[in-house]
């Protein structure tokens, strides 16, 4: 039952981060539970070439369903996701400010949406899930894909900045870097950096790093459910548990331990995937 990530093509790694590849076939009289997703630092597009899913926002109580292909801005709150029971999805992660490049939409409009993706890319998307539904192999489908992207990218409405190369540096960084060192380098004014920042990532510079510091948790403890919380604490860049438990509660509206235990019953751990989608 997949659940991998694809790397692009060469001609595409300057916009795209990795092609993630989710594909779960459950019995058709099985009630499956829903699986609670957290913000994570990402700008995706994804298609749904058999059944689609169901996203409601916990905050605002806003319930979509039934969309083919999905433009998602920065997520800041959880939503929970409710599967087909032949689940396909083929999700394209952007790399940081290449969405905005893409479509010239402020990504601050596309904060917690789950857009249509047939309204941003009338003229082409309809056919693309086609496709991917006739594909062979996951192969065959990047190939589909990165046709449509190269197209996008050769009429790019907007060129890349230096904080583009910031936000791409945060992503892999292993040490909390000052606003001010994060303006130093993107040859910005503080003011001026976190103007653009929102412009192109959707959130101010200092919540997308709670965000980035917080999926490192997530995943550490998915990858070592064994090290107890001020240990993940500690080596995620927190001063301390407390510290770790108050993003938790604003990002999740629960504790670690509480967030985690939701996450074990998730569809995908019937087939014992620890690293979750």
């Amino acid at each position: 039952m997949p659940l991998f990530e694809l790397q692009p093509s060469v001609a595409l790694q300057e916009f795209i981060r990795v092609y993630r590849i989710v594909h779960f076939v459950f019995d058709s009289r099985a009630t499956l539970p829903f699986k609670a997703y957290p913000p994570r630092a990402e700008h995706c597009l994804s298609f749904y070439p058999n059944d689609t899913e169901t996203v409601s926002y916990t905050k605002s109580a806003t319930k979509i369903s039934n969309l083919k292909s999905v433009l998602m801005g920065q997520q800041s709150e959880i939503t929970n996701r409710y599967v087909g029971n032949d689940f396909l999805v083929f999700q394209i992660v952007f790399r940081p400010g290449a969405l905005f490049r893409i479509t010239g939409i402020p990504s601050y409009e596309l904060t917690n949406s789950y857009i249509d993706a047939e309204t941003i890319f009338p003229k082409e998307i309809k056919n693309i899930n086609e496709q991917l539904h006739q594909a062979k192999d996951y192969i065959q489908m990047k190939t589909v894909i990165e046709s449509f992207l190269w197209r996008q990218v050769q009429h790019q409405k907007k060129e890349a900045h230096r904080l583009d190369r910031v936000c791409n540096t945060l992503l892999s960084a292993t040490q909390n870097f000052s606003i001010d060192s994060q303006a130093q380098a993107a040859c910005l004014s503080p003011r001026q950096f976190e103007r653009k920042f929102v412009e192109r990532m959707g959130v101010s510079p200092k919540y997308f790093s709670k965000i980035l510091r917080f999926e490192s948790t997530f995943r550490m403890k998915n990858k070592y459910p064994h090290y107890d919380w001020l240990t993940i604490a500690i080596q995620c860049g927190y001063y301390d548990y407390q510290h770790l438990a108050k993003d938790y509660r604003e990002l999740t509206h629960l504790t670690p331990a509480a967030f985690h235990l939701l996450d074990l019953n998730s569809p995908e751990r019937k087939f014992g995937e620890a690293d979750t989608y």
